[in-house]
């Protein structure tokens, strides 16, 4: 399948990590999906209902972010890609990435992240 739908750069805030104070402090997430699915007649007809609300897939990534506290972003990942393929029906394939930009590590990074695909 060549067809793609890309979400880049979702920020969103949650309270993950393995760390107690990572689960009190809301800290920044950001995450990028790639949706797998044929275009072609959302294309061709140019209607919505043939393909996937990009606003639709955006929130259900912030309620998985909001949700219950996670040690791993693997897991965020994960639950992510599997919340898209129960959700939206259409998508046959999902490449998540799920950052974290304010890591602490024992040297300085620009963040750590996963990504993970997952396929119906």
């Amino acid at each position: 399948m060549s067809d793609r739908i890309v979400l880049a750069g979702l920020v969103v805030m949650g309270r993950h990590g393995v760390h107690e104070q990572e689960k009190a402090t809301e800290q920044r997430f950001e995450v990028d999906l790639e949706l797998e699915l044929d275009l072609g007649a959302a294309a061709k007809l140019d209607e919505l209902d043939r393909t996937v609300d990009y606003g639709a897939v955006a929130g259900r990534v912030r309620e998985v972010l909001a949700g219950p506290s996670v040690d791993l972003l693997e897991t965020l990942a994960e639950r992510i890609a599997r919340a898209v393929l129960d959700e939206f029906g259409r998508v046959d394939a999902v490449v998540v990435r799920v950052r974290k930009p304010d890591v602490a590590l024992v040297v300085p990074a620009a963040y750590a992240g996963v990504e993970i695909r997952l396929s119906r």
